[in-house]
């Protein structure tokens, strides 16, 4: 290692140096624990590969490159897309023609089958799933990436581990050194303190926060499910070793880093164990520890709050924390517009995010690998006459396509008898309509579910922030319901929407005239043309328009000279609007053409994207 590179890490840590070291002794008052700290940070710093620090040094150049216009994500599953890392690595002529510049690699990192919901129950984060491939195809599957300007994400689990990891079994064992590393009690006391003012997250499937563990004596904490054990970051080698684990996954090749369930890893008792102002702390040291040794790689929290309230895991300007955050609730409130048809909510929920200053960056999606629940405000439905039992009943039965409400094929998932309360999934394609469609075989449905998926993915690219697609849907992919066949599965609904990708449809994006070619050719329009305008970057101003129809979202987007604007019809008929006669003369972005703006008519469930001339 030559001395420029050791000054160069030097310098970084000089900027960040005495704020970190505040911030972790407030936390743990242990100098000789942050002594080793600094010695993880120069260790992972030497390491890191030349090619990894050209790209640090590039992107400090240009520190918003990921506020950009140009970026655009897929969330994908190794197996499902490609098998394993090497196949996904083969298909990534297939992800640059889908104008994908960033993947989501759903958990990969070695879980134990049965008990690992999902990948994110984690054995060992130093190793890949053995049917996956291994930290060398990791790597190799990286700089593959990097060689085509591709970013890749992943799942950093830091709020718990598997009940199989090392410092599990050792806990379970009776190691005080690594039981102190979760919370173990050897009476229920404690734990029954704890229950008092900690809200459960699965009431249902996984009752409790705790977990009785007869062959030790003791309970131990586990908020999620009964083989996740909740890590206790009190404990500075917790957080020692974890930034170890977060900073070994960087120097394999990780540009974007998912912090899974950020604002549950600090318990306290007598508190929610939420959003604590420790988790902001941890943040806080996580960001300057990755500007010091690996400054390109960007923090993406997972937050599920509305967007008012997930504004502090931002951090501030000063003192930033997450780089970006995922706009859940808008999500939600999306399908909600889509099965009400009335954009009201949807509205005042984008007024609210356009309001929040421009260096906060959302992370949109219509779909996701998790199911869509229905957490809406439902006290500004209250106004307009909707309560929330009745209202959660109807999104499930348009959304499932019963009584005739629509042509959706979603089935509920985490349904509770008692309450009522259940959780949606499906592909984006067939909450569409485009199952029911194509089951059908009316023409005319078919083209409006087609319509209405892109009209979906239009609006979602003109909301501020990076939109990610989920893999499938840029060919219109359709429910899987295979998983119903496999006793693995069936019990788990979200398998409807995890299916394998349909390589043999993919290929049909190619022919024209088929449903995959449609819907392939028509989203590849909407990502080139946001790919080229500037105004649809995270550093334009971003508003919602008053449309005079409540079934017609308007957003307008602005950036040194340029004005954009959407219109999306949201009703099944026809709407015709006025609200940007006083503007001018506009374009139509999608074919040239001149558009008269004093009168717009929208056909349903379509859209107009709009750049004043």
């Amino acid at each position: 290692m030559s001395k420029k590179r050791i000054e160069e890490f030097e310098q970084r840590l000089a900027k960040h140096h005495d704020e970190l070291r505040w911030l972790y002794m407030e936390l743990y008052n242990n100098g000789s624990m942050f002594y080793e700290l600094m010695e993880i940070l120069r260790n992972f710093y030497v390491d890191r590969k030349d090619s990894l620090k050209s790209i640090d040094r590039e992107k400090e150049k240009d520190p918003n490159w990921y506020r950009k216009n140009d970026l655009l994500g897929m969330m994908l599953y190794i197996n499902n897309f490609g098998g394993n890392m090497q196949g996904v690595k083969e298909k990534l002529d297939y992800l640059s023609k889908s104008n994908v510049n960033y993947i989501h690699l759903m958990p990969f990192l070695d879980t134990v089958p049965g008990r690992s919901d999902g990948g994110y129950a984690v054995k060992d984060f130093r190793k890949v799933q053995p049917d996956l491939g291994t930290m060398e195809d990791l790597e190799e599957l990286t700089e593959s990436c990097h060689d085509r300007g591709i970013q890749v994400c992943m799942d950093f689990v830091m709020n718990h581990t598997s009940e199989d990891h090392e410092w599990a079994v050792r806990a379970r064992n009776g190691e005080g050194e690594y039981m102190s590393r979760y919370f173990f009690y050897d009476s229920y006391d404690i734990p029954a303190e704890f229950e008092k003012t900690v809200p459960q997250v699965f009431p249902t499937t996984a009752p409790g926060n705790f977990t009785w563990l007869p062959e030790c004596g003791h309970h131990v904490m586990t908020t999620f499910y009964p083989y996740q054990w909740d890590l206790n970051y009190g404990n500075p080698r917790v957080f020692n070793e974890m930034m170890a684990n977060y900073l070994f996954l960087a120097n394999k090749g990780i540009d974007i880093i998912r912090i899974d369930a950020v604002p549950y890893i600090w318990k306290e008792l007598g508190t929610p164990c939420r959003n604590l102002k420790q988790v902001h702390t941890i943040v806080r040291m996580m960001r300057m520890i990755g500007e010091i040794v690996c400054p390109s790689v960007i923090l993406l929290g997972e937050v599920v709050m509305e967007p008012s309230k997930v504004v502090p895991y931002f951090g501030t300007v000063e003192k930033p924390e997450c780089h970006m955050l995922y706009n859940v609730t808008t999500m939600a409130t999306t399908w909600h517009t889509l099965a009400t048809k009335d954009t009201t909510l949807l509205k005042e929920q984008l007024d609210t995010v356009f309001a929040l200053p421009n260096q906060y960056v959302f992370l949109n999606y219509l779909r996701c690998h998790d199911d869509i629940g229905w957490g809406l405000d439902y006290d500004s439905l209250k106004r307009f006459g909707i309560e929330e039992r009745p209202h959660k009943a109807y999104l499930n039965d348009y959304f499932r396509g019963f009584r005739g409400l629509s042509d959706s094929r979603g089935e509920l998932y985490n349904e509770d008898p008692v309450t009522g309360d259940a959780r949606l999934c499906g592909t984006t394609a067939s909450l569409c309509g485009l199952e029911g469609a194509l089951e059908s075989g009316d023409q005319a449905a078919i083209d409006l579910a087609i319509e209405t998926i892109t009209m979906l993915h239009a609006y979602m690219f003109m909301q501020s922030g990076i939109p990610v697609l989920y893999s499938g849907d840029e060919i219109g992919q359709l429910n899987d319901n295979e998983y119903k066949k496999d006793w693995k599965k069936v019990e788990d609904s979200r398998y409807l929407h995890r299916g394998e990708m349909d390589w043999k449809k993919a290929a049909l994006a190619d022919k024209k005239g088929t449903v995959e070619n449609r819907v392939f050719t028509a989203l590849s329009q909407l990502e080139e043309i946001r790919s080229s305008e500037d105004a649809f970057s995270c550093d334009a101003d971003a508003w919602t328009l008053n449309t005079g129809n409540s079934s017609v979202l308007g957003i307008g987007r602005y950036l040194r000279g340029e004005l954009l604007a959407g219109l999306f019809n949201f009703g099944n008929d026809p709407v015709t609007v006025s609200c940007l006669g006083t503007m001018g003369k506009f374009e139509n972005m999608l074919t040239g053409k001149a558009v008269a703006a004093a009168e717009i008519t929208i056909p349903a469930r379509s859209f107009f994207w709009l750049k004043k001339i």
